[in-house]
């Protein structure tokens, strides 16, 4: 008897093994990386309860969604971006990002999903009414952005200050340290609704197409990424992303 419920809880044991041999590890959902600079209202800003929102980190979750992704943001400088994406130490860059020439040595980007428009914001009582009294300003600007690169380009590095974050060179056009600011329309337009005295001048000064930075070694994502985002536009997902930030305002 004893022999034979021996023999039992040895079969027992044998085939419990086979059956936990047999199981498949359970894969673990791959970690996607986007970098952007949350103080960009509303492409990528921060909520009250300190967790991420906007046009940016919307689209990436949804494309996240399909692909089968987690999503993890991590907020840094602007300037800082296209880096952290070249580098390998994100998996890609949206942050209102523009399609320009230099940025293409460094990364490759998806297809555009939004437009950008650079503008001006000074105080309702500046002298500066139009792009052509910019000549002989001290302009502000976001280190990084296009808006840095323009106005760089056509003034001269004597007559812009570059600024860590937009807020900071807000608050230095409030304090008459600068005579304007140069930034992306979107924000610029929230600094005025949170900013009593201020105000965006009718003339653009660039206009542009966002677009998410990849590494250069990974076309896999992008081409992926790239899938997704045609789906979004094409199901009209893209839009109410858009509509729920801008246009529902």
């Amino acid at each position: 008897m004893k022999k034979l419920i021996a023999l039992l809880l040895a079969l027992t044991m044998i085939f419990a093994f086979a059956a936990c041999a047999k199981a498949p590890a359970k894969e673990e959902t791959k970690t996607l990386t986007m970098a952007c600079s949350a103080d960009f209202p509303p492409y990528e800003f921060v909520n009250d309860d300190g967790s991420y929102a906007g046009i940016d980190v919307d689209i990436a979750q949804a494309i996240c969604d399909k692909l089968g992704y987690k999503l993890e943001v991590k907020d840094m400088d602007f300037d800082g971006i296209i880096a952290a994406v070249e580098s390998g130490a994100v998996s890609f860059g949206m942050s209102g990002l523009t399609i320009t020439d230099e940025r293409k040595e460094s990364v490759n980007f998806s297809d555009s999903y939004a437009k950008g428009v650079q503008v001006i914001l000074v105080k309702e009582d500046s002298e500066i009414a139009t792009v052509d009294d910019l000549d002989g300003a001290k302009i502000g600007v976001q280190a990084g952005t296009t808006g840095d690169i323009y106005c760089t380009d056509d003034y001269g590095q004597d007559n812009v200050s570059q600024f860590t974050k937009y807020a900071m060179a807000v608050e230095a056009l409030k304090n008459d340290q600068v005579d304007c600011v140069v930034l992306d329309n979107e924000p610029a337009k929230a600094f005025v609704e949170a900013n009593e005295g201020l105000k965006i001048l009718d003339t653009a000064y660039a206009d542009e197409d966002y677009a998410a930075a990849f590494n250069k070694n990974d076309t896999e994502l992008l081409e992926q990424f790239n899938k997704a985002l045609g789906e979004l536009k094409a199901d009209g997902t893209l839009d109410k992303i858009v509509d729920k930030y801008i246009n529902a305002k």
